[in-house]
């Protein structure tokens, strides 16, 4: 499954990257994750949970910079996870480009994702692309937070406290619908039934 996501943040491509190559701080930003192991400067280990309903899925993410283009402001990663009950796998290939905007940076991501096992079966492209948003979402806001020269000790605490909580099932649910019913009730759009 292929997935396109952009967000900009408050800091020259040179800062924004220094953050995202930085284990603690950007594993710290990311929704329900924790950081296991830094192995080194290119690998790292990182713990993340997700809740959808009554099923719970721990994944254990080995994380590998595959390419980092400073010069050009490119990262190209690799996650391998597999959820520590046995009850699948989620593999990815990141590519991160950024791209000067005005004083910020803006942080083009395309994401190759692939399920297996049970997490296969709660994967639908609608909601993974929907879910997926939503992460991004809340990741963005916890970089712009952490870039921001201007955001106090206090709010950056809170924004990675925020992060640090559990993915939540039903709040991921409820935006997926919410987010279903705005594709279907936009203007120009004609609705069609399955398959057609």
């Amino acid at each position: 499954m292929k997935l396109e996501h952009a967000f900009e943040v408050p800091a020259s491509p040179q800062r924004t990257l220094a953050l995202l190559l930085d284990a603690d701080q950007v594993v710290r930003c990311m929704p329900g994750a924790e950081l296991v192991e830094v192995v080194d400067d290119r690998t790292w280990r990182a713990r993340l949970s997700v809740k959808l309903g009554p099923v719970g899925l721990d994944f254990l993410n080995d994380i590998r910079l595959v390419d980092v283009d400073e010069a050009g402001g490119v990262v190209r990663m690799e996650v391998a996870g597999r959820d520590t009950r046995g009850k699948g796998a989620a593999n990815a290939a990141v590519t991160s480009r950024l791209v000067p905007a005005g004083a910020g940076t803006r942080v083009e991501m395309d994401t190759d994702l692939r399920f297996s096992g049970q997490a296969a079966q709660l994967g639908r492209p609608n909601v993974v692309q929907d879910v997926s948003a939503r992460l991004v979402g809340q990741f963005a806001d916890c970089l712009r937070v952490q870039l921001d020269g201007a955001t106090s000790e206090e709010d950056r605490r809170e924004a990675l406290h925020r992060a640090e909580r559990p993915v939540s099932g039903l709040s991921l649910v409820l935006a997926a619908v919410a987010s279903a019913i705005r594709r279907l009730l936009r203007p120009g759009k004609r609705v069609r039934g399955e398959g057609t």
